[in-house]
Formats: structure tokens, C-alpha cells, sequence
């Protein structure tokens, strides 16, 4: 009754644990990048605002309300 054990693993089994172990250190990176860009500010507060005349305002109240 002398069972041999194998303890080892597969090469399909380490094959799946470094990929896996890559794709988690590309998400890691992701989260990383996209942490950064949101830390940066957006330049809008730079950007000259254009005087609209009455009209043309209440046009585009009108757009902006049947869009809603």
C-alpha cells in the first residue's frame, strides 16, 4: 500500500498563476494611472467666458430644458 504523492504542480497550474499574477500587477497599474489622472485639475477655470445675448440665452434654456 505504498501511495506515491505527488506534491508538485502542474505546469498548466503555474502557467495560470503567473498569469494571473500578471493581469493583477496590470490592474494594479491601471488603478495607479487613473489615481493619478484624477489628482490632476482640468484648465476650464482658464477658459474666457463668452457673453451670450438675451436671445441666444433663452434659445438654448429652451434647448436645455427639452433635453432634460
Amino acid at each position: 500500500m505504498e501511495h506515491e504523492l505527488r506534491m508538485g504542480l502542474s505546469v498548466w497550474a503555474i502557467v495560470a498563476i503567473v498569469c494571473n499574477s500578471v493581469v493583477g500587477a496590470l490592474i494594479l497599474i491601471l488603478f495607479v494611472i487613473l489615481y493619478k489622472a484624477c489628482k490632476v485639475p482640468s484648465h476650464q477655470e482658464n477658459v474666457p467666458v463668452l457673453r451670450a445675448e438675451p436671445e441666444q440665452r433663452k434659445t438654448e434654456q429652451k434647448c436645455l430644458l427639452t433635453a432634460a
